[in-house]
């Protein structure tokens, strides 16, 4: 996949992780987003590296779309905990 694959993907996983994980974030929306990107690599560097399923070519992969996914809510679950009171 190119970068710009992971960039939609990561998008689009940070919009399914603050569907799973619904309530105010410190950074709003487009830190949500950001969040997603960085979540969708890392989540795919941890697969390739700890869990052995390299990444494919293939855009649709279930098991590249997990781990973006998770990458995602482990970033919005960190985020939230280390910058959640800020806006209280």
């Amino acid at each position: 996949m190119t970068i710009i694959s992971w960039i939609i993907l990561g998008l689009l996983a940070g919009a399914i992780a603050k569907f799973l994980l619904p309530g105010r974030d410190p950074g709003g929306l487009i830190g949500t987003t950001l969040i997603g990107v960085a979540g969708a690599f890392i989540g795919g560097w941890a697969s390739a590296r700890w869990l052995d399923h390299p990444i494919t070519k293939d855009f649709y992969d279930g098991t590249t779309w997990l781990a973006a996914i998770g990458g995602s809510l482990v970033l919005l679950i960190a985020y939230r905990i280390l910058f959640g009171h800020s806006r209280d």
